[in-house]
């Protein structure tokens, strides 16, 4: 771990993992044997690297995101090791792009995110995913590009529908109105009002 980057109280470090300058990590996070985290790369609290993920400045990862296993953030979206002239490129050569984690949200396994995109709140991404294109909140994306194959809710259970646009968590109960390709939270309170 780099001596500038800063980590929160009750937050593990497994062995081999790499922590680069400047790099922030929340309280109680976990970051699993042999990830990378990158340069400046900003880190919530309660987040869950897992082995061997690799996570590119200048990615953002909100509080409560869980990263799995071999999971890759890029940050360049036309890579390159060489110019058009042939010779080697160097870091002024490019401008590193991100990834940003919104809250709660899950990476599977060996799921590759290439930069710039924001994966939206409590979205899961399948094991094994390319995401190309940003991922809206709730959303569930898989495949090769990732394409939208369902909502879930904060359980991480894929929602029922339950007519006229709303869907239901069968885990938790809560329930959610989807309107234009975007799925709300209804408030517990609108059932009282009518």
């Amino acid at each position: 771990m780099h001596e500038t980057a800063a980590v929160g109280d009750g937050s593990s470090i497994w062995e081999l993992a790499q922590i680069r300058e400047h790099a922030s990590l929340g309280t109680d996070c976990v970051i699993g044997r042999g990830a990378y985290i990158g340069t400046g790369v900003r880190i919530g609290d309660n987040v869950k690297i897992q082995n061997y993920a690799l996570v590119y400045e200048p990615a953002t990862l909100a509080d409560g995101v869980f990263v799995g296993p071999a999971a890759v953030f890029t940050n360049d979206h036309n890579p390159r090791a060489v110019a058009p002239d042939g010779k080697a490129k160097r870091a002024h050569d490019w401008e590193a792009v991100g990834v940003d984690v919104a809250e709660g949200a899950s990476i599977g396994a060996r799921a590759v995110c290439v930069a710039p995109l924001r994966i939206g709140r409590w979205a899961m991404v399948a094991a094994g995913a390319v995401v190309t294109k940003d991922v809206p909140d709730y959303a569930l994306v898989m495949g090769v590009p990732a394409r939208f194959a369902g909502w879930v809710g904060r359980a991480g259970e894929r929602l029922e529908a339950d007519g006229d646009g709303e869907w239901r968590c069968p885990q938790t109960g809560e329930r959610f109105a989807e309107q234009d390709g975007v799925l709300s939270p209804i408030a517990e309170n609108k059932e009282q009002q009518a």
